[in-house]
């Protein structure tokens, strides 16, 4: 049976975990848009430069819990416009390889929800028109070596394989679920599946409603998670109780 872990604490608190403790980290962090995390501990609205020293103390943790052959799937937005356009997954790429992390790829992900658009900014005309790609990215590093020599029980089928190692991800993103953004169980069940061996243990520092870890124990992972806030903790072990329920 698997285990799995999760920690009310603070991702940006280097003692948290273990150094060494983690294979494969999937994760979801605050996005800086705004959004209300109901007193979680969270400010999702603070200066862009402040957000990403934020990001460079997780994403350095991370790095410190990892063990050498570990990975890191990250999920951010490819850029942001509220407050100024600012591109997000290249800041973050430049901030986890500062951290020590070495790159690999970048999958994008297609929603396939794109909403009606409102904001096009110069219509028709070349003065100043808005470009928006309705899509988030993957980011895939690594901490030593890409290659893992030793030889995991993998648990991905040929399809999934051929269709996964494509770098263009098409699926629909969560509903809410109490929490204001979760993502979608195909997102860590693609990459636990793809990057990582059976025995691994798979983290996510922003554990949120614990989808990481729901996903984790049903594709036969030990997981841990790290989440902030009271009441998402409380949310997750509910969703956990039911499908460890389901499970087992």
């Amino acid at each position: 049976m698997t285990r799995y872990n999760l920690i009310m604490g603070d991702s940006t608190i280097r003692n948290t975990l273990e150094e060494g403790s983690v294979d494969v980290t999937i994760t979801s962090p605050p996005y800086n848009v705004g959004l209300d995390y109901k007193g979680g501990g969270i400010d999702d609205s603070v200066p862009y430069e402040e957000y990403l020293r934020f990001s460079e103390q997780w994403l350095s943790n991370v790095f410190y819990w990892t063990r050498p052959t570990g990975r890191l799937c990250l999920n951010v937005g490819l850029d942001k416009s509220k407050h100024g356009k600012r591109p997000v997954a290249a800041d973050m790429t430049r901030i986890a390889m500062d951290a020590g992390w070495q790159y690999h790829a970048t999958i994008i992900w297609d929603e396939d929800t794109i909403s009606r658009r409102t904001a096009w900014g110069s219509w028709l005309s070349a003065s100043a028109p808005h470009v928006i790609a309705p899509v988030e990215v993957v980011i895939i590093l690594y901490k030593e070596d890409w290659k893992r020599n030793r030889r995991g029980v993998s648990t991905i089928s040929r399809d999934e394989f051929i269709e996964w190692t494509n770098g263009l991800w098409v699926f629909r993103g969560a509903p809410k679920n109490g929490h204001p953004a979760p993502f979608p169980r195909e997102l860590p069940r693609r990459c636990i599946r793809l990057f990582s061996y059976q025995d691994d243990t798979i983290f996510d520092p922003f554990a949120g409603s614990g989808t990481t870890i729901i996903e984790a124990m049903a594709n036969g992972r030990d997981s841990v998670g790290v989440e902030i806030s009271e009441e998402y903790c409380t949310l997750a072990k509910g969703l956990l109780k039911k499908t460890n329920s389901r499970l087992f």
